[in-house]
């Protein structure tokens, strides 16, 4: 690009020189916004980073369908059990280093005194998360 002179003594013809004047004003003005920029970049961000811990994943405990039907008859996971085998099974539960949870079922109909002979086979052999699972109204 030629600019054109002032003088008047010049030919007509246009400058073939550039003009560094506009280009060193450019120049300057991006190093002085370095050297005020520069001193920013070399200071840290302090942050509290989260610390990792070592700690061991608990073990989920096991679940157990326990059912009683309107006749009394007791079901283990759906396996039929007496009272005494479902009062060993809880006993071997019970030794666990997990303690089971127990869903007990019942029939509306059954006995309380069925439901109550399992809950106290239950809190004997230890178990203590035991829940009462039942049919919503609809």
């Amino acid at each position: 690009m030629a600019f054109a002179s002032f003088d008047r003594q010049s030919s007509g013809a246009p400058v073939s020189e550039i003009n560094m004047v506009p280009l060193i004003d450019v120049m300057l003005v991006l190093l002085v916004i370095f050297i005020v920029t520069a001193p920013l970049l070399t200071h840290s961000v302090k942050l509290q980073l989260p610390q990792a811990t070592s700690q061991e994943n608990l073990p989920v405990p096991d679940k157990i369908d326990f059912a009683i039907d309107a006749e009394g008859q007791r079901y283990w996971n759906g396996e039929r059990v007496s009272r005494e085998d479902a009062a060993a099974r809880f006993q071997a539960e019970g030794l666990k280093p997990v303690q089971p949870e127990v869903h007990l079922r019942a029939d509306q109909d059954v006995p309380y005194r069925h439901v109550a002979q399992t809950l106290a086979d239950a809190s004997k052999a230890g178990l203590s998360k035991v829940g009462f699972v039942s049919q919503p109204d609809q």
